[in-house]
């Protein structure tokens, strides 16, 4: 590895392109609220106080949710990777806030595999590796298929069990 890359950045494996969905989706429910709040201030008492043409206002919220729908998925899906090494995970996320995280498989306490109604139905699920301490002690892994999310969580059983034998 070169020195400017310190977890292997080039060996983490991408999320399941299924998770860009789940982002887009999870973005768009998100965007609602704020969508009719501006309609029903566009239509309601406010309406005659505001300055600006019928329609300005959700049309301006509208396009703000069209970016985050479209456009802030994608650069959240590809600011995470992860890559299981022998005896620890390593795993990157974030746009401002760049995290990288290397869970030992030793400090591990339990392992998760959780599914929203939205990972459910792309068939996706969270691993969260619970580790010991109070800072980071929930380490998630998101847009795993739920099968490898499953596998994952039974290999790192088993080197667990191992270093305890």
């Amino acid at each position: 590895m070169e020195g400017n890359d310190p977890v292997g950045e080039r060996l983490m494996t991408p999320l399941d392109p299924r998770q860009l969905w789940v982002l887009r989706v999870r973005a768009a429910v998100a965007g609602l609220l704020p969508l009719l709040l501006a309609a029903a201030v566009d239509r309601g008492a406010l309406r005659e106080a505001a300055a600006l043409p019928v329609g300005t206002l959700p049309a301006a919220v509208a396009a703000l949710v069209l970016l985050a729908v479209l456009v802030l998925p994608r650069r959240r899906y590809r600011a995470w990777g992860y890559r299981e090494g022998e005896d620890e995970l390593h795993v990157r996320h974030g746009l401002l806030v760049r995290v990288r995280t290397v869970v030992p498989f030793g400090r591990v306490q339990h392992i998760d595999v959780a599914q929203g109604p939205v990972e459910r139905r792309f068939g996706l699920a969270t691993l969260i590796l619970h580790t010991a301490g109070t800072r980071g002690a929930a380490v998630p892994l998101p847009g795993l298929p739920h099968a490898e999310a499953e596998a994952m969580r039974e290999r790192i059983r088993a080197k667990i069990r191992q270093e305890l034998a």
